[in-house]
């Protein structure tokens, strides 16, 4: 299975920082966000990531380059000249790099010891998503789990972390497109499995939040 992380936002709320530095080169522990990933992501049994870029994306492949010195093959999905197209529309623009079968997406501004699944089978879903209890700032959440499918209702949040068929993308466009409008489609079609992860989870949304992890290193 392959795995992409969307490095591509601009990252707004967590200005001035991003003015300079784009958001998944941050630090968190003296190791950039991505970074976690990519290690987390090898130890789990990935060998090939896909990485979309935009705002100073150039800056991304400066640090990581392609991936040999972790010994995993890193791949860039480049959308700094048209700019950044959301989640759903960097998604669909790297689906030849995807290739034909399941693959995990996770954001790239988070902070977390969820264990990516390599081995991970949607059956007869096309997608599978991860969410955690509502952290502080979404009280409210974003979807719900009833017997391992995904509503929409809000009880629990999304962790940014979730398994894809490529066919689920077959009606976007490559042009900016949010993710979430697509979910909620699927998801009155009952296409969407879920579970609910209890772990260590942070979305590293804000100076402050970042402030906040780095403390508790």
């Amino acid at each position: 299975m392959k795995a992409m992380i969307l490095c591509a936002g601009r990252g707004e709320r967590m200005r001035p920082l991003t003015d300079t530095t784009p958001k998944p080169l941050l630090k968190v522990c003296d190791k950039t966000l991505v970074e976690w990933h990519i290690e987390k992501l090898l130890s789990c049994g990935f060998k090939e990531i896909i990485i979309n870029i935009a705002h100073l994306g150039y800056k991304i492949p400066q640090n990581l380059g392609d991936g040999s010195r972790w010994g995993i093959n890193i791949t860039y999905s480049d959308e700094q000249e048209s700019g950044a197209l959301e989640s759903a529309g960097g998604i669909k623009k790297a689906l030849h790099l995807l290739g034909d079968d399941t693959f995990l997406v996770v954001n790239g501004d988070l902070f977390c010891d969820y264990n990516f699944d390599v081995n991970f089978k949607l059956k007869d879903k096309l997608a599978h998503l991860i969410l955690v209890p509502n952290p502080q700032h979404n009280k409210d959440g974003d979807f719900n789990l009833k017997d391992g499918i995904v509503t929409d209702e809000k009880r629990y949040t999304f962790a940014g972390i979730g398994y894809y068929h490529p066919s689920f993308f077959n009606s976007v466009e490559i042009k900016k497109a949010p993710l979430a409008p697509l979910l909620r489609q699927k998801m009155k079609q009952k296409l969407i499995s879920g579970e609910l992860y209890d772990g260590m989870w942070h979305d590293i949304g804000t100076p402050q939040r970042l402030k906040e992890v780095n403390e508790k290193c």
